[in-house]
């Protein structure tokens, strides 16, 4: 086994000599932390194997493990301590530890449990790096996308995740704005903490503060309890403003003072509630330009802009078209008891030239209605419904072949798809089946060659 790094939670002298003397012989290495005031300094290094976390070391080891959770959340904890009732071991072993030890560890047999969570942990290191590999591929936290520009997003989910700056959306109507939210949430700290979302379009202004906000008993006619409010029931966790440009100027006033302050008061209240959430918003309109019309406050725009990111139209990533529809066409196989497997070459061409004004949202539905009013195991171009049909002409491709006699010539007219496919076979002979040189000389990203050799079923 490789060596282990273990870090020792612990200022008794006989636990660490214990430890030294049982793991220094295999090139292990065994951190110490003395005091809890200097764990921090050990977050943002070289990932521990396992840590071990004493009960005298902190006055509330409670606190410790769920410090230790949001910082290495998957990784083993073992406690030892000198108290051995039942309800510490249970309160311990709820909150997270793998395991409980009573000192003196000579005879506790915890070397066995400190190598078994040591292999653990790595295997588990690597399953994640494999997901990740995986993830960047293609698929991340809900996002579906292969193309250049999704790949750049997911980067910056990444980078965006670790800190708490607003960040603001901006794309097109069903580009998936309220995905890519979500996924920042997941990434961060926050993410076992509530994400709210608000879609400030939906709900009239007069009612929005309300939403937002919340309300006492007796604030209007009506209000026969009091309500809790969105910005509050975030706390701790990310509040999402969807289409916050629809929000009326009167609104904006008092959005802008909360995020500022991060305080609020309540309608019919005299309290101010003090709360400590992430704010993400999104909108589907140009801010900039709802800044120059007068509808978006500038200094609104500028406190939640801190952190622009823009969602491209899927008329603009087309390499992600056939990832998302095949990815659709199994979710509503399932769902409906289809058995629909695949799209033909001509409904596959079809999908990728039609311009999806709709965005993910109109390819997703569109899926939808195919499985639901179909039957069979291939999707064929006559199920697409008739605006991707008759939305452009078939572009037709003259292909010229020479006689074997050396004649004028024979004129034949190839499909778009056949091309695609002798294309593709003619570059795999040149470059002897290298993928990468194929793909750089067709001027096709590795992935989508990978995908249209399995769909028009080449060997390389």
């Amino acid at each position: 086994m490789d060596p282990l790094k273990l870090l020792l939670l612990d200022n008794d002298p006989e636990t660490l000599d214990f430890l030294q003397d049982q793991f220094r012989r295999k090139n292990d290495e065994i951190h110490v932390c003395e005091r809890p005031s200097a764990l921090v300094q050990f977050f943002g290094k070289d990932l521990p194997d396992v840590v071990i976390l004493s009960g005298e070391w902190s006055d509330d080891a409670l606190e410790t493990i769920d410090l230790l959770k949001r910082e290495w959340e998957d990784l083993p904890v073992l406690f030892v301590s000198q108290n051995g009732s039942v309800p510490d071991v249970v309160h311990v072993m709820k909150k997270g530890a793998r395991d409980y030890f009573l000192k003196p560890l000579k005879e506790t047999g915890i070397e066995k449990s400190i190598l078994q969570a040591a292999k653990d942990s790595k295997l588990l290191r690597k399953v994640n790096q494999l997901q990740e590999v995986h993830e960047r591929r293609g698929q991340f936290d809900g996002l579906i996308g292969v193309s250049y520009t999704m790949q750049r997003i997911y980067r910056m989910i990444e980078s965006v995740a670790r800190g708490d700056a607003t960040v603001m959306i901006t794309g097109e109507s069903g580009v998936g704005k309220e995905l890519v939210a979500q996924a920042v949430h997941r990434r961060s700290l926050r993410r076992k903490n509530p994400f709210v979302a608000v879609n400030c379009a939906n709900i009239p202004g007069s009612l929005l503060e309300s939403e937002l906000f919340g309300h006492e008993r007796g604030a209007f006619t009506g209000a026969d309890k009091r309500r809790i409010g969105c910005c509050e029931a975030a706390h701790t966790g990310t509040l999402f403003l969807d289409e916050v440009c629809e929000m009326c100027p009167e609104l904006q006033v008092k959005l802008l003072r909360f995020l500022e302050e991060r305080n609020f008061r309540p309608l019919g209240g005299n309290r101010h509630v003090e709360v400590d959430s992430r704010v993400i918003c999104a909108t589907n309109r140009d801010p900039l330009v709802e800044v120059r019309e007068g509808r978006l406050r500038e200094d609104l725009y500028y406190r939640i802009a801190v952190i622009p990111l823009e969602v491209p139209p899927l008329r603009e990533r087309k390499d992600d078209i056939p990832i998302l529809a095949i990815k659709f066409l199994e979710d509503f196989s399932a769902k409906y008891d289809k058995y629909f497997y695949d799209f033909s070459a001509d409904a596959m061409e079809r999908l990728i030239e039609y311009g999806w004004p709709g965005n993910v949202r109109e390819l997703k539905n569109t899926v939808e209605q195919i499985v639901a009013l179909n039957t069979g195991s291939q999707v064929l171009e006559r199920f697409l419904p008739d605006r991707l049909r008759d939305a452009t002409p078939r572009p037709k491709v003259q292909y010229i072949a020479s006689d074997e006699d050396g004649g004028a010539g024979v004129r034949k007219v190839l499909r778009l798809h056949e091309l695609e496919k002798q294309a593709i076979l003619q570059a795999l002979k040149v470059c002897h089946g290298n993928i990468g040189e194929a793909s750089r000389k067709l001027g096709l990203g590795q992935a989508t060659l990978y995908r249209k050799i399995k769909k028009y079923g080449l060997r390389e």
